[in-house]
């Protein structure tokens, strides 16, 4: 029901994976280092994703979270370079930090309602990033969340908001 820690961690050849829909979770750096990997499906019953479970897997173009899970760690795509699309669970509540850390390519992002906080770095180094769109319920954005954001030229924030955190929209 679960991939473990480490189970395909630099397994720079591959190039396709299709989670069975048995799988509940997906452990810390699971994947990570997976470097070829261009496709990857996520059942619905996935609940959780752990840290850093995709970093660096920089061929990885588009992905879909499903809306059964309620939890995705920090670094959980750090250093994807080539993805592009991304849709989130309308069921998770926060984006921890480092998320999406230096998704160069990623061209926009819809954070879904319910979400309360982005965490630090979340978005930092999003270069391409052009288009964020924040739900009312957004109360907090940690430092660095969106540094270098160069792309960014157009963001409103909800009336929710209570803290921004230091550098959150530098450069």
């Amino acid at each position: 029901t679960s991939i473990g820690s480490y189970a395909f961690s630099g397994c720079s050849g591959l190039t396709n994976i299709t989670i069975p829909d048995s799988v509940t979770s997906i452990g810390s750096y699971a994947f990570s280092g997976c470097s070829g990997l261009i496709n990857i499906t996520i059942p619905d019953g996935v609940t959780s994703i752990g840290r850093s479970a995709f970093e660096k897997c920089g061929s990885l173009t588009s992905i879909a979270i499903p809306d059964s899970v309620n939890n995705i760690d920090a670094s959980a795509f750090a250093y994807c370079g080539d993805l592009v699309n991304i849709s989130l669970s309308n069921n998770i509540t926060s984006i921890s930090s480092n998320t999406f850390y230096y998704c160069s390519n990623l061209k926009s992002i819809t954070i879904p309602s319910g979400v309360t906080s982005i965490g630090g770095a979340a978005f930092q180094y999003c270069s391409s990033l052009r288009s964020v769109t924040l739900p009312d319920t957004l109360m907090t954005i940690g430092s660095s969340a969106f540094e270098l954001c160069t792309s960014l030229t157009d963001i409103t924030l909800p009336d929710s908001m209570t803290s921004i955190g230091y550098a959150a929209f530098r450069d």
